[in-house]
């Protein structure tokens, strides 16, 4: 039998070696690529002196292909949980180092023990993603681990906020679980994801793609949608994961923290009578008019690069956590298209999930047209935002700044679809469609039948605008709450969200609809 010292000395030179991950010339390999190493990304996720390991001495069972005779430190994996801001997150961090952080048997089982314990305590997890992949070793063992991590996100999802980074290679099932998440993060130039890699495809179709461009941040930034925010090293990469769950409840079941503010809420926005342009056809950034209404101007806004024809966003509200959802006029006029449905309804759904109020800044001229948004499903997509303001119970309030024309008008949170309530501005123009689209087609005879064409046309055109081009119609039918001065916005949102704190909405029994996707 072992003596007390023998057992202490044993313990010691096992957790020793845990520590060292993948050893000296592996961390330094990772440092060289300009990554940290897994436990160094935890350390800077937590608070200092927070972190928890659990399964420090899990190990494989593989025994094929000479497996046995390999130790993995943490099977490529160091789980476990801690404090950031003071609440609880629990978190895994592959361990690239370790036998290329590849996924087998156990490393799921670590990692399935974390997500199972976040969901029973209600508590947020972050993934650290930088793998090789699949563990070939261990053939299907491995791939059911990834099963078992995809169930499990999603019978976490609207539980428990999940946050994924992707911190190196990321391929084939690892992407999976990731895109199953409510926020990825990337770092830009050291980290990549894409079900099929560049040599595969190479053989397959005959392209030729480097991994940067087929599966880089920049690339899912601004093309796929698949990656919410872009990070240029590790540190800044946390840096965004910690401040987003600044603004996120620990889980479904609990309000977004308050945070406090000196940011006056009856603060007048002065600056915000002068953004709408004169010319109808001019655009402006409803950035200004966001960092206007939240408190010290700030904001977290995650797809900041794709469908950027829509920006949807996470302010505070006197010390309140808002989601905001407001079209773009500088870029594409602020159209809706498929891409920006679906960005704006993955971004209400959270928001509804996770109690978190829902503010809708509407300047649309319509859906966009042609037959590629057609034939890409602009019906079926553009559905989802009518679908998803219907289906959200959090309190919503609704600010028309300028154009809301037919059923892009409904799209961003009309009442008809549940809007608490909804503001607008004095430069609001509320119609089925724009004054020439309509004057065109209600007065074509009219104009037809006139020798000066053009002054009809202009003549008619200034009688639309007249009668539907403002707020006071949809005022008089009640189906504008208020028609405010643009300075009053913040004062007059923050007293709605206040005002419905207590809102109580309870849709019928199902057990879920069936959204167009």
């Amino acid at each position: 039998m072992k003596t007390v010292k023998q057992c202490s000395e044993e313990f010691e030179k096992r957790t020793r070696s845990e520590l060292a991950m993948g050893g000296d010339k592996g961390v330094e390999k990772q440092h060289a690529a300009g990554k940290l190493t897994a436990r160094e990304r935890l350390e800077l996720l937590f608070d200092k002196g927070t972190f928890v390991e659990t399964g420090m001495f899990v190990k494989h069972r593989c025994v094929d292909f000479g497996m046995e005779k390999n130790s993995i430190p943490g099977d490529g994996v160091v789980t476990g949980h801690g404090m950031v801001d003071g609440r609880q997150v629990f978190a895994y961090a592959q361990d690239f180092t370790a036998r290329a952080g590849t996924m087998g048997e156990m490393q799921s089982k670590k990692i399935c023990q974390i997500m199972d314990l976040a969901m029973k305590v209600g508590s947020p997890i972050v993934g650290l993603n930088d793998s090789g992949g699949a563990r070939i070793q261990e053939g299907v063992d491995a791939l059911s681990g990834y099963g078992q991590i995809f169930y499990r996100n999603s019978i976490a999802s609207g539980v428990v906020p999940q946050l994924s980074a992707i911190m190196g290679p990321t391929a084939g099932g690892a992407v999976y679980s990731p895109a199953m998440t409510d926020f990825v993060y990337q770092v830009n130039g050291s980290s990549f994801m894409f079900i099929t890699g560049p040599q595969v495809i190479k053989a397959v179709t005959g392209e030729e793609v480097t991994s940067e461009a087929l599966g880089g941040a920049m690339a899912h930034a601004t093309k796929s949608g698949c990656t919410h925010f872009v990070a240029e090293n590790d540190e800044q990469c946390i840096d965004s994961i910690r401040q987003t769950l600044s603004y996120l409840p620990s889980n479904n079941m609990e309000e977004p923290p308050v945070v406090k503010t000196s940011d006056d809420p009856m603060r007048q926005c002065p600056e915000l009578e002068g953004v709408i342009p004169d010319d109808p056809k001019q655009s402006y950034d409803m950035r200004v008019v966001i960092r206007s209404l939240a408190d010290d101007g700030v904001m977290l806004e995650p797809h900041e690069l794709w469908a950027q024809n829509i920006i949807v966003c996470f302010i505070r509200m006197a010390g309140q956590t808002v989601g905001v959802i407001a079209n773009q006029p500088s870029f594409m006029a602020g159209v809706l298209d498929v891409n920006a449905s679906d960005k704006a309804t993955r971004f209400i759904r959270f928001c509804d999930a996770f109690n978190i109020p829902l503010l809708t800044l509407t300047d649309v001229p319509g859906y966009l047209p042609g037959s590629d948004q057609e034939w890409s499903g602009i019906i079926r997509h553009g559905a989802k935002l009518l679908w998803c303001y219907s289906e959200a119970t959090v309190p919503k309030v609704t600010l028309v700044t300028r154009k809301a024309y037919g059923g892009s008008y409904l799209a961003m949170c009309s009442s008809d679809l549940g809007a608490d309530c909804v503001f607008a501005w004095p430069t609001a123009e509320i119609a089925v469609m724009g004054a020439e689209g309509a004057s065109r087609i209600i007065f074509r005879k009219e104009i037809a039948a006139a020798e000066d064409k053009d002054a009809k046309f202009k003549q008619k055109v200034d009688e639309y605008e007249e009668l539907f081009a403002n707020p006071y119609k949809a005022a008089e039918r009640g189906y504008i709450t208020s028609v405010i001065r643009a300075s009053e916005s913040r004062a007059m949102i923050i007293k709605a969200f206040s005002m419905l704190r207590n809102k109580r909405e309870v849709r019928p029994e199902r057990k879920h609809g069936n959204i167009p996707v």
